[in-house]
């Protein structure tokens, strides 16, 4: 079967998540992606943990349907061979120390020179030219300094969130940029210059919160499973546990004080009847709405909002290893990640190798 980017090469150097996500990204959707990595070990995920036979859980979540190449880029002859590659490349991401890239000859204004359909992907933690370029951009640190931080968690205790989402959004957007440039090439035949920054890319999907803040001028506060915007949405006490509610219109709320909780009057109660007012009297609301719930057992109260297709779960922390049950009933999941998918390339650690062996890679390289 083809898929969408069957024939576009994608020559990566790149580490961490970001970046690895981006481009594996385009990997899922057919492109061939060489990864460069570092000759003294790799890609620093390889070590995060060894829980999947050996290796970093997230270097096996990121690298699928990727070919590996170990090059020194540092050393002439190394960052040769990276030049050689992407002048037979389609795109080209990286994510180095800010700057790293120009001194080694490998940056966006030098490759597209020769090279003018190229396009080239800049993945940085703060952008460039701010008093941030030269931070560390570790996740955490982008997530505090984006604000996410603040309005995650409960009143008492800000969190970050339970997976790299700076690092996620950023990757995300790589590869949606390298989408439409590779659009726009097809189209004109020129490549493009594209910068993205954690930081920048953290900060959008904040959304709501943003607006929120620059608009009426005040923090939306941490609410723990509950919205900001929206009532009733959080979890409720049942006879044997606890049920995740979310109303997100007024219909919807008339629906489910009527035909399940059986208090018809809240419907017509003026503290409730709008979303707006539900918010306003949020702590009434989740009085009444919980002194109903509790009358139900979880497995009874599931079936009643299932009836009326009312948004609920009756996981109020679904543990991870319930995922593949949940996900057996929708759709057919994949197989476990393996680099090199399609059986091509091979690890070869240039720096040492180069001049004994020549820069051998299926790529189409040699000295």
């Amino acid at each position: 079967m083809s898929l969408p980017l069957d024939g576009i090469t994608v020559v990566a150097i790149e580490q961490a998540v970001a970046a690895p996500l981006a481009t594996r990204n385009l990997a899922d959707l057919g492109a061939r992606v060489i990864k460069v990595e570092r000759v003294d070990g790799g890609d620093l995920a390889r070590g995060y943990d060894h829980v999947v036979h050996g290796t970093g859980a997230h270097f096996v979540w990121l690298n699928r349907g990727k070919e590996s190449i170990a090059i020194d880029v540092k050393s002439r002859e190394g960052c040769a061979v990276v030049r050689r590659l992407v002048d037979r490349a389609d795109v080209f991401v990286q994510n180095l120390a800010p700057g790293a890239a120009e001194r080694l000859g490998l940056g966006a204004e030098e490759l597209r020179s020769g090279h003018p359909e190229l396009v080239v992907v800049n993945l940085s933690g703060y952008g460039t030219g701010g008093p941030m370029e030269q931070r560390k951009a570790y996740d955490m640190l982008v997530q505090a300094e984006a604000g996410l931080i603040s309005i995650t968690g409960t009143p008492e205790t800000p969190v970050k969130t339970g997976i790299p989402t700076a690092d996620i959004a950023a990757g995300m957007y790589c590869a949606q940029a390298v989408l439409a440039a590779l659009l726009r090439r097809w189209r004109t035949g020129q490549g493009a210059t594209i910068d993205v920054s954690m930081l920048e890319a953290t900060v959008e999907w904040i959304g709501h919160g943003l607006y929120t803040q620059m608009h009426t001028g005040s923090q939306p506060p941490r609410m723990g499973l509950s919205h900001t915007s929206i009532a009733p949405y959080d979890a409720y006490p049942t006879r044997d546990g606890q049920m995740l509610i979310g109303v997100q219109n007024d219909s919807g709320w008339r629906t489910l004080v009527t035909e399940v909780l059986g208090v018809p009057d809240l419907a017509e109660d003026p503290r409730f009847a709008t979303n707006v007012q539900r918010v306003r009297h949020r702590s009434e609301c989740d009085e009444v709405v919980a002194a109903q719930t509790i009358r139900w057992t979880t497995a009874e109260l599931d079936a009643a909002l299932n009836d009326i297709a009312l948004g609920h779960s009756t996981e109020a922390i679904a543990q991870l290893r319930q995922f593949d049950d949940r996900l057996a009933s929708t759709r057919e999941t994949g197989t476990e990640a393996t680099m090199a998918l399609r059986g091509r390339g091979r690890i070869l650690a240039i720096s040492e190798a180069l001049a004994e062996h020549g820069a051998y890679f299926d790529a189409g390289v040699s000295e």
